[in-house]
């Protein structure tokens, strides 16, 4: 059976274990996809710093690094994750690198796009576009990536 909601998913982590998202039921989930050299990285910070305001009022971040623009994150799992912790002191739980866009996307963006799609219809235009779930699962804001995470916190804070 096809997934029809945000919980049905899974996804790896960085360190090789699959979720299911129905983990972060009742939360709201900010999705993002994520690289670590995109003149948008220093996003890692503000998202971090809406995840620790807000990770105790049910509020969780996603992130899924993608390679699929630009080449801007080349690196492996383990080259991923040192360089989110070292340089931005992520600690919200950052997944294995997937494609958004295409036929190998992975099914949560597949599923996010076709439920909120943007402005270049269904596909995600670049890194850090953002997708926020609401605590019944349902994606309720599409976010571009240039949207800075701060800006975002009025729609969490509701």
């Amino acid at each position: 059976m096809a997934a029809t909601r945000f919980y049905d998913f899974t996804a790896t982590t960085l360190q090789g274990k699959e979720i299911s998202m129905e983990e972060f039921k009742g939360k709201k989930i900010l999705v993002v996809n994520t690289a670590s050299k995109c003149g948008l990285t220093p996003q890692f910070e503000g998202l971090e710093a809406l995840y620790k305001k807000y990770k105790d009022k049910d509020f969780v971040i996603l992130g899924f690094p993608c390679n699929q623009f630009g080449n801007q994150e080349p690196g492996d799992e383990s080259s991923i994750a040192s360089g989110c912790v070292l340089n931005y002191g992520v600690t919200f739980p950052m997944f294995a690198k997937v494609d958004v866009n295409g036929d190998a996307a992975h099914p949560i963006f597949k599923y996010l796009k076709k439920q909120l799609g943007g402005l270049f219809g269904s596909s995600i235009k670049w890194n850090f576009t953002k997708f926020l779930i609401d605590e019944q699962g349902r994606p309720v804001k599409r976010f571009a990536p240039v949207t800075k995470p701060e800006k975002i916190a009025s729609y969490i804070a509701k």
